[in-house]
């Protein structure tokens, strides 16, 4: 009427069932026993994914994921942790007396930027120490970069792009790395608190800047950065924005087929007087809606295209100018010429007929 279960966790709450059986099967588990808690022993595991890093300066910050309860072994769970300087022989030891700790900052002010220390992380409890960890890597804090970029240049490639340039800091310049460079803009009516932050990674030295406004004055600066923070600004440069494009679309859009093509006609876009002037136009076509358009670029008012067979042509025009790309037309779908015997009737019909005309506002769809 007795049992020994084996192979439990020490110190972990235990309720028990039992069941009797014979050669029918097995039947209803009787109620549950009162709760039992297994005796405690000695941690056997360490905690996980050690790491650091960071912090500010002159410390050495050490991060771990905290030991779960159920592999505690008993009360009185806490951490012990050993570090020494690179090269150093003896170990500085600290205990953490929490279970749920996940971090632990040693600060000295004789501690170098970015120096390695050997790491390693202990677990014990009331019951005794269990085993260190492997030892680990971990960098000190660093401090920000003390330089400022040089070199910046600003350039607006349309209404609402700007590219900015600058030249490199060293990579490793006294210990204080660079991981990338911030570029703060704001615009001329702005305070520079309020200044949008775009930033790079690694050892880039341009970047563009979208989706800032046509016909604007920008203020740029370019600053370093690293895990301590920002190094001080470089000198600030201002860039104007080119005029929005035009904002009127091609209309009166006209197609008539001829020998196997497509010939387009519109109406030239006049733009608005604080608009850039059209340099263009892009012609975008595809043979169905679910196709990737094709692109044709012309500084006239008409393009030919080869007249598809057996499906439809949809088409677009948008204009362009210094500013970037205006608006675009009206959809429209040239219909489907059933085989080559068809595309030869067309052609003959067309000429007879001196090539009908139809216009935009009969074949319009929605946009591409």
């Amino acid at each position: 009427m007795t049992a020994t279960v084996i192979d439990l966790s020490p110190w972990v709450e235990y309720e028990f069932r039992v069941l009797a059986s014979n050669t029918i099967g097995t039947g209803e588990p009787s109620k549950p026993s009162k709760q039992a808690r297994t005796k405690g022993t000695s941690p056997k595991v360490t905690p996980a994914n050690v790491s650091g890093g960071g912090g500010s300066r002159s410390e050495l910050v050490i991060t771990w994921e905290p030991v779960p309860e159920e592999l505690q072994n008993g009360p009185g769970f806490g951490y012990v942790l050993a570090f020494r300087p690179h090269g150093a022989t003896g170990w500085m030891q600290a205990a953490v007396p929490s279970a749920e700790a996940s971090r632990y900052v040693f600060k000295n002010e004789s501690i170098q930027p970015f120096s390695p220390f050997h790491v390693k992380v202990g677990v014990y409890n009331n019951e005794g120490e269990g085993t260190f960890g492997p030892v680990t890597t971990i960098y000190s804090a660093e401090e920000e970069p003390g330089r400022a970029p040089t070199r910046v240049r600003a350039k607006s490639l349309s209404a609402s792009e700007i590219e900015v340039s600058w030249k490199a800091l060293p990579w490793n310049a006294s210990k204080k790395r660079v991981l990338g460079y911030e570029v703060r803009y704001w615009r001329r009516s702005e305070r520079e608190d309020t200044a949008s932050v775009q930033k790079t990674v690694g050892n880039q030295t341009s970047t563009i800047i979208r989706g800032v406004k046509g016909s604007t004055t920008y203020y740029i600066s370019v600053r370093a950065y690293n895990t301590a923070g920002t190094g001080p600004p470089s000198n600030t440069v201002n860039v104007t924005t080119k005029k929005p494009p035009p904002s009127q679309p091609p209309v009166k859009v006209m197609w008539n087929t001829s020998n196997s093509k497509i010939i387009l006609n519109w109406e030239q876009v006049k733009a608005l007087e604080n608009e850039s002037e059209v340099t263009g136009y892009k012609v975008l076509y595809k043979k169905n809606r679910h196709s990737h358009p094709n692109v044709m670029e012309t500084n006239t008012t008409s393009v030919e295209l080869a007249l598809p067979t057996d499906e439809d042509y949809i088409i677009q025009i948008k204009p362009f100018g210094e500013g970037g790309e205006g608006s675009s037309s009206r959809q429209i779908t040239i219909p489907r010429i059933p085989g080559p015997n068809a595309v030869a009737s067309a052609s003959k019909v067309s000429t007879l007929s001196a090539l009908s005309t139809i216009a935009l506002s009969f074949t319009a769809r929605t946009s591409l």
